[in-house]
């Protein structure tokens, strides 16, 4: 397994060409990327990977990771927080979509197998208070977008990574196992979040249900006794019980990406958090 990072680590205003620089300091050997709206054009002059200049800035990203000797890990975006694929409003489903084959396109030109998306929205855990789509509305509105992806995806090369998050949607590793091979196909696996599961279940057992389907997986704690949003924390300081992890991983034969998603930074030294992150992770990876 090899070890990586989430752009979202790092300050907002750090521009890319730092972000990379400041990770292989810290001893990642990858880069997890995220695409975004750039109305503005604000984001593209740090660099940053945006949907209205995608192929330039990819690979203007892709430059600066062959520099600096880094892989690019993943793609993911936010953007499906705003624009989910199970929204009630099907123009905002329709700009989901859209940008889910941007985001596919994406990962082509970063040389990623991968990207990640959320499959849909029952209720959001942040954000803007929004009226909460019906469970079984939701799972057909996901169904039918993702077989609408599988096209786009194929002609890429990238699969589809679904992950599990707080969206109040595919709330078990059962259902998470019955929702992939329902489309027998090689586009569709799970990028699975190890912390993100951890308020409801057992991240070991979970990858000893989903197994070769996971083809990703985020690294991030998180405190029980909190139980809330404010219960993530820094690695090893929660309960994920990482020994209990990584012999799942290693059973289920797993040999791809670790990548840390985890928060917050330090207001005074923002750049701590990648090293110590980094050491957490070559702890972990030696359990």
């Amino acid at each position: 397994m090899r070890k990586s990072v989430s752009e979202w680590c790092f300050p907002g205003s750090m521009p890319m060409a730092d972000r990379i620089a400041l990770a292989r300091d810290a001893g990642f050997e990858g880069i997890e990327v995220a695409l975004a709206e750039d109305p503005d054009g604000s984001l593209a002059a740090q660099g940053m990977l945006t949907v209205e200049a995608v192929e330039t800035q990819a690979k203007a990203i892709q430059a600066m990771a062959d520099k600096a000797g880094i892989a690019i890990s993943g793609v993911a975006t936010g953007l499906h927080w705003a624009y989910s694929l199970t929204d009630d409003d099907p123009e905002v489903r329709a700009k989901s979509l859209r940008i889910t084959e941007t985001l596919l396109q994406a990962g082509a030109l970063l040389g990623s197998d991968i990207v990640l998306v959320i499959p849909g929205t029952v209720c959001p855990a942040f954000g803007p208070p929004q009226a909460p789509v019906p469970y079984d509305v939701c799972y057909e509105r996901s169904r039918e977008a993702v077989a609408k992806l599988l096209p786009q995806a194929a002609e890429c090369g990238v699969k589809l990574g679904l992950e599990m998050v707080w969206n109040m949607f595919l709330l078990s590793p059962l259902e998470w196992r019955s929702f992939v091979d329902s489309f027998a196909s090689e586009w569709v696996s799970i990028y699975f979040d190890v912390g993100n599961v951890l308020l409801t279940g057992f991240p070991e057992q979970w990858i000893r249900i989903l197994g070769s389907r996971i083809t990703r997986v985020h690294v991030k704690d998180f405190k029980r006794s909190v139980g809330t949003l404010e219960g993530f924390c820094h690695l090893l300081e929660g309960d994920v019980n990482y020994p209990a992890v990584m012999e799942a991983l290693r059973e289920a034969g797993y040999d791809g990406w670790l990548t840390a998603e985890v928060g917050p930074q330090s207001p005074y030294a923002p750049e701590h958090l990648i090293y110590v992150t980094s050491q957490a992770m070559d702890r972990i990876l030696a359990m």
